[in-house]
């Protein structure tokens, strides 16, 4: 039999912005099978569009234990992005699929996503352009992000990257991380408790956790400082959106931002809270960080199998 020569892009704006990544697949001698949906795809899309590929190079689409054993000729994941949350490791494992990452490449453009939002949030940008398209002429108070406290959850590269930005601004930072680096300075650790008492300004950088269920769920939600903001730019469902929109709603949290969801697209509650500010899980979204990530997830790919 001859082997597979056709590879998955399951990414929906896939080289974009630079023929690159595709250029080395076909120099390799690999056809590649774009992603037709424009979207994240569902498990019954990425099986049938991965039907007879050698490799993926692969979305936030779920890579499930049923979706490999669909696909006896996959030998190889390659994650255009970061986290590894939506692959199923010990499935890959077991049936001989590599898997390789970017995790270096999406990291500068999700910290300075994460500043921008926290300015956003700090002097209510979004807030007043909804007012002025709506007819009113509000002032609105803000805040100055210099001595404000900001708290890092998850200080690993993004977490460190935003953590960095916000001190050279002149924030004082501090961080919870169940696993600290041996020398965070200048951040400082605190019990995660501690963290969300003092914060003003909230960032979450941490994985998925194993069970799934939110690392702020709604009792840590209700000990966050009152006036804070929270910032998730890293994972769906790590804060319980139901009792961020009831927080937010009540005013006892000032404002919250969003990049990422539980379910994608989103259609959810925090719809309804004008406090919030919400985009399309853009962080990596920059054009020189997606051109990067795009072409270290091909070249992993080919290195993984040995082209």
């Amino acid at each position: 039999m001859t082997p597979s020569r056709t590879v998955a892009v399951t990414t929906s704006s896939f080289a974009e912005f630079s023929p690159e990544p595709l250029l080395l697949l076909r120099a390799a001698g690999l056809t590649p099978l774009l992603n037709p949906h424009g979207r994240a795809l569902t498990e019954e899309e990425a099986i049938a569009l991965l039907q007879g590929c050698v490799a993926v190079a692969a979305g936030t689409e779920p890579l499930t234990a049923r979706l490999m054993a669909a696909l006896p000729e996959l030998k190889v994941i390659s994650r255009c992005g970061a986290g590894l949350d939506n692959v199923d490791l010990a499935a890959a494992a077991a049936r001989g699929i590599a898997v390789r990452s970017t995790p270096d490449a999406p990291t500068r453009a999700v910290a300075e996503l994460t500043l921008g939002l926290a300015l956003d949030l700090l002097r209510r940008i979004t807030l007043m352009d909804r007012d002025i398209r709506a007819g009113r002429w509000k002032k609105r108070m803000g805040a100055l992000l210099q001595d404000a406290h900001v708290g890092i959850i998850g200080l690993g590269r993004i977490g460190r990257a935003s953590a960095d930005l916000f001190h050279a601004l002149g924030a004082r930072t501090a961080f919870f991380d169940p696993f600290p680096p041996a020398d965070p300075a200048p951040h400082s650790f605190m019990p995660l408790p501690d963290l969300l008492a003092w914060a003003d300004l909230l960032s979450l950088h941490t994985p998925k956790q194993a069970d799934n269920t939110p690392v702020l769920d709604a009792a840590a939600i209700a000990r966050i400082k009152p006036g804070a903001c929270l910032i998730n730019a890293a994972r769906g469902g790590l804060a319980d959106e139901a009792a961020l929109a009831e927080a937010l709603r009540s005013g006892r949290l000032a404002g919250a931002a969003l990049d990422v969801f539980s379910a994608e697209p989103y259609q959810g509650i925090l719809l309804q809270t004008p406090n919030t500010v919400l985009t399309p899980h853009v962080g990596s979204y920059a054009r020189e960080s997606r051109i990067r990530m795009e072409t270290a997830a091909i070249r992993n790919l080919l290195e993984a199998l040995c082209l």
